[in-house]
């Protein structure tokens, strides 16, 4: 029943967010034809935007940022988890948020959203309340583990419900939220995920989410090609990673700016970007498949759009509005990847695999050098897109990408934001 409700809330949360997009075009459309002055009209939209969704996120504890960091905080026991107004802050707040044009995704909402229903039906269903007679007894731990396990696996079912990717949410709980493969938590996981991508599919629609036009199985000597491509994406995530953490701190040294104020300047900033292409802001869906269909940009496009999005998904996180990391973390690795074919292909014999194929190896190794989760970016990345044929490439690059992140000292951006938020508590 839990796992249908994440489906329900997940599915509609993802519904919400493409009327949100298909409004925003039209609102960018009627703009364009104001002349100069429409240029001020998407910067006031998404001032107002991360404005409300700032004011809204501050009503309630956590609300704000991914929330990832605090489903594996509660998950370790360094902090509790919290039901009651998480769920309808996370929903509008991200929905403004990423609605209004922030350079955020939308799968952290929706995980956060999927732990705090778990959290809330085993509360509902007693788990936390053991049997015995004793406080403290061996049902009480026990119970008090259900309730984690719940708010921990319905999480990983948010996040399957975000990308269409039923084992990329068990592999992210099993390998990012937890640390450790248990069979009770692999049973409660599967059965989660399964449920809530079913009920989800009966809004959104069983597509994949960005498909790959067409990827023929690379040849066997392209692989230390790969495993390169590895290697830059890796220290391009760790470069990110840092930025995120960064820029986090230095927006908490403007102790003298409001907020929401700050927020406001922030969107009125990416609203600037998306009056000059819509394709600078956003979660990067559009720009993502744009990139594995075949959509063609140049060197000097590529470039610019990595540069401007590599910036903007750190100020967009500082804004303090619901949102994720994680889609656009795929953009980035899709641009990176398209940009390192372009750049390799002149090198490159007859035969040798598309620009697509790099695109989804770049996102998958990106993903990986910020999260350091290889076999979630990889299996996640094969299931939004399609691109089982990639699996080698795919795994050999998110290697390359973790070993390459982690001999630079980067911290996994989940432990840094999860560190941040325990010592502002």
């Amino acid at each position: 029943m839990a796992g249908a409700l994440v489906g329900l809330v997940g599915g509609g949360f993802r519904w919400c967010l493409e009327h949100a997009d298909q409004l925003r075009g039209s609102v960018l459309e009627a703009a364009a034809g104001l002349g100069a002055a429409g240029r001020l009209i998407p910067v006031a939209l998404t001032a107002v935007g991360a404005a409300v969704a700032c004011a809204i996120a501050r009503r309630v504890p956590h609300a704000a940022g991914s929330g990832i960091q605090h489903v594996e905080a509660v998950w370790r026991q360094e902090a509790e988890a919290r039901a009651a107004w998480l769920l309808p802050a996370k929903f509008l707040g991200g929905l403004i948020a990423i609605g209004s044009g922030l350079v955020l995704g939308r799968e952290g909402p929706i995980v956060h959203m999927g732990a705090a229903i778990g959290s809330a039906a085993g509360r509902r269903g007693h788990l936390d309340a053991g049997d015995s007679m004793d406080s403290g007894g061996a049902e009480d731990v026990q119970g008090a583990e259900d309730v984690r396990m719940l708010h921990t696996a319905l999480g990983g079912a948010g996040l399957a419900v975000a990308f269409t990717a039923p084992l990329g949410g068990l592999l992210f709980v099993c390998e990012e939220v937890t640390g450790t493969v248990r069979p009770r938590l692999v049973l409660l996981t599967l059965v989660g995920t399964v449920t809530a991508v079913a009920c989800s599919q009966l809004i959104v629609g069983d597509a994949l989410v960005l498909p790959l036009s067409d990827a023929p199985a690379p040849p066997l000597w392209m692989l230390p090609v790969f495993l390169l491509s590895g290697v830059t994406a890796g220290a391009l995530g760790a470069a990110y990673s840092a930025l995120v953490v960064r820029t986090l701190e230095v927006c908490d040294r403007l102790t003298r700016v409001p907020l929401v104020a700050r927020a406001a300047v922030i969107g009125a900033g990416v609203g600037a970007l998306m009056a000059i292409d819509p394709l600078l802001t956003g979660g990067g869906d559009q720009l993502s498949e744009r990139l594995l269909t075949g959509g063609s940009l140049t060197v000097a496009a590529l470039v610019l759009c990595l540069a401007v999005r590599f910036v903007a998904g750190p100020l967009s996180y500082a804004a303090a509005t619901p949102g994720g990391l994680f889609a656009p973390l795929l953009a980035l690795g899709a641009l990176w990847g398209t940009l390192t074919h372009a750049i390799a292909s002149p090198l490159l014999p007859a035969g040798s695999a598309g620009a697509g194929a790099f695109a989804v190896v770049g996102m998958a190794a990106v993903f990986t050098g910020v999260v350091r989760a290889p076999l979630t970016g990889a299996v996640l990345v094969a299931e939004m897109t399609g691109s089982g044929t990639l699996l080698l490439p795919l795994l050999i690059a998110c290697f390359a990408a973790s070993v390459t992140a982690d001999r630079l000292g980067s911290e996994p951006v989940y432990d840094a934001l999860r560190r941040r938020m325990l010592e502002r508590a």
